[in-house]
């Protein structure tokens, strides 16, 4: 028994000791080298041998790496079989028997395209794939079940979420589509002299948070708010942990305790 628990221990200690090497060999990357901090690039597109094989610049890469490992590609799927797929992907539900009955007798070249483009327009895609953004930022219709229905609670966070689905519905570009859920409040409105009201509603992202309403020390609990809005914009926005720095320096992000408070005096 006494010997099982030494070599438990040992184990143990190896682990971390491997935990610690690898630890140690992703802080001394230069972090201008680290992949996560390289600005992407368009890589060439590869050369293959079955070009006829290739409709877009995408299927290149993926042929690519079939024919290094000696594959091939799956054959072609039926047309019944294609639509349910696209179908499913981008919004969700199945097609309907009219739907799959009107796309099998399209013989026309551009018959698919014809498809995504109606699926495209759909209102389900945007509630599809907005729900995905929607756990992105820790989206939720109630802060706990006490608090249900009172002055405390997400009462009209279902608009925010109707805002992310109009969003994707309507192509709203990227940069615009964050822009206005950190600061649409204080965007102009379309008309001068208006409220923002899509703005401000956008920055509802920013009041879905898991922090004390109750007796507690008030400051603490806007720096706790402030602490919950950077931790949500860094992960969700760049895909990288800032909250951290409240307490010290990243051991290994370039990422500060003056670059926290920075954001946190502005949220």
């Amino acid at each position: 028994m006494i010997r099982g628990r030494r070599v438990g221990v040992w184990s143990g200690v190896a682990s971390l000791a491997l935990l610690t090497v690898a630890a140690l060999s992703f802080a001394l990357q230069p972090p201008k080298k680290f992949w996560a901090f390289v600005p992407p690039k368009s890589p060439p597109i590869p050369k293959v041998n079955t070009a006829s094989w290739v409709k877009n610049p995408i299927d290149a890469f993926i042929l690519a790496k079939l024919e290094a490992n000696g594959l091939h590609p799956a054959p072609p799927a039926d047309k019944a079989t294609l639509l349910r797929r696209v179908t499913f992907d981008l919004i969700g539900l199945p097609p309907t028997p009219a739907e799959q009955d009107a796309f099998l007798k399209d013989t026309s070249p551009n018959a698919y395209e014809t498809v995504v483009d109606r699926l495209l327009a759909s209102p389900h895609y945007g509630e599809r794939w907005g729900r995905h953004w929607l756990d992105v930022v820790r989206y939720a219709d109630s802060l706990d079940k006490r608090d249900t229905g009172t002055i405390r609670d997400f009462n009209e966070m279902w608009r925010y979420r109707d805002w992310v689905i109009r969003a994707f519905n309507s192509d709203l570009p990227f940069d615009k589509f964050l822009t206005y859920q950190v600061a649409g409040d204080i965007l102009p409105a379309p008309k001068r002299g208006d409220l923002n009201i899509e703005g401000t509603i956008a920055t509802g992202m920013l009041a879905i948070g898991h922090w004390s309403n109750g007796d507690a020390d008030k400051t603490k609990m806007l720096t706790d708010i402030a602490d919950d809005q950077i931790d949500v914009v860094s992960r969700g926005f760049m895909g990288l942990t800032i909250a951290c720095a409240r307490c010290h320096d990243h051991k290994f992000d370039p990422i500060t305790m003056r670059d926290y408070y920075g954001l946190a005096g502005i949220f």
